[in-house]
């Protein structure tokens, strides 16, 4: 209810306040105020100067209002838990930043850990963020053992759980614009690196790559394969397995790296062993992180919409928080392959040292 502007209870500036007294100064309810300062629906119903007047003296007494309060009486704490491998990785940070537009957005905070990929902490900070009282988790590029105990989104999870949904991208999609774009080109004999069983995207990505190999009648050979058992974010990633290739002396033209951070350490491995990309040998990533267009040179590479993934995770959940609806087990994005200077059609001759 709004009562009429009329001079009410005498205050001080910097006298402790609460909604009660504040209401008694301004001569409103207390549920009026309310309103106001949570910018809650049915605020507009408010006249304008109300507001004003309210938001004034609030800023006057230096009163905001009780989080804890709010949270109680709406049983609501307005956050979520989001948890990903390394807060410095540039996949996990692109996703972030649509995370964390859509939250803010929707007057949501949220609390991130970084497990760095040990299964022990993968298991026990969902646990602690629980007990800071998070409605929904949003997990990136972290692979889950076992559904929880709150409605949860993960971004680039494969493993269907009840009270789960993943935002996917169509990897079968990604496979065919790879191995099409080196065919057409006209390399044949293609070397891969596998991801490591630590990524979510690992598997089924090596899966449909062969299947689309299969189809096209590539042959992925065991000796132009490298498995990456490194959990680091940096390019040293790619560096050794694109040096193990290039020291079995089995020659290839093109490269199809498992991200483009691994992209980047390998192009200066096939640099060190005195070849050239792409002249020598073509080099494709994935991803399209900020630094894969600036790379020298630019990396060709299978762009996941990062940002929108982030964004579509963060409304997913939103969504079922609110409306506590049942969730759908995937939801996919679709990749984009974007040329740059790392691929070309293949030497007429081979320019790798002869074996010695």
């Amino acid at each position: 209810m709004v009562k009429k502007a009329t001079a009410g209870r005498r205050l001080e500036p910097g006298q402790p306040v609460n909604l009660r007294i504040l209401g008694e100064y301004l001569n409103l309810s207390p549920a009026t105020i309310s309103l106001v300062l949570n910018d809650a629906p049915g605020v507009r119903a408010i006249p304008q100067e109300t507001r004003e007047r309210v938001r004034a003296a609030a800023e006057k007494f230096d009163y905001r209002p009780s989080f804890y309060a709010r949270s109680l009486r709406k049983q609501q704490s307005y956050s979520v838990g989001v948890l990903v491998p390394e807060l410095s990785d540039s996949y996990s940070a692109q996703v972030l930043t649509g995370v964390e537009e859509s939250l803010i957005e929707a007057g949501y905070f949220y609390l991130t850990a970084s497990h760095r990929r040990k299964p022990d902490l993968i298991e026990q900070y969902p646990r602690m963020l629980m007990e800071r009282s998070v409605e929904g988790f949003i997990l990136i590029d972290t692979v889950l053992q076992h559904r929880l105990k709150i409605p949860a989104v993960i971004v680039a999870g494969h493993r269907q759980f009840p009270g789960v949904t993943n935002v996917v991208l169509d990897q079968r999609r990604a496979a065919e614009l790879t191995l099409r774009h080196l065919y057409q080109l006209g390399h044949r004999s293609i070397a891969f690196m596998r991801g490591g069983s630590h990524s979510s995207d690992a598997d089924e990505r090596w899966a449909c790559l062969n299947a689309v190999a299969k189809e096209m009648g590539l042959t992925v050979r065991p000796e132009l394969t490298v498995q990456l058992s490194s959990l680091i974010s940096t390019p040293e990633l790619g560096f050794e397995p694109a040096c193990q290739l290039l020291k079995s002396q089995t020659p290839f033209t093109a490269l199809v790296c498992y991200d483009d951070i691994a992209a980047i350490g390998a192009i200066r491995a096939i640099r060190d062993h005195g070849l050239s990309v792409p002249e020598d040998i073509s080099v494709v990533g994935f991803d399209d992180i900020q630094n894969a267009a600036f790379n020298n040179p630019s990396i060709t590479t299978i762009r996941q919409p990062l940002h929108q993934m982030g964004m579509i995770a963060a409304q997913t959940l939103l969504q079922r928080v609110r409306a506590k609806e049942e969730p759908q087990p995937f939801i996919t994005v679709l990749p984009e392959l974007i040329i740059r200077e790392s691929t070309c059609p293949p030497p007429k001759k081979s320019n790798w040292p002869k074996a010695k």
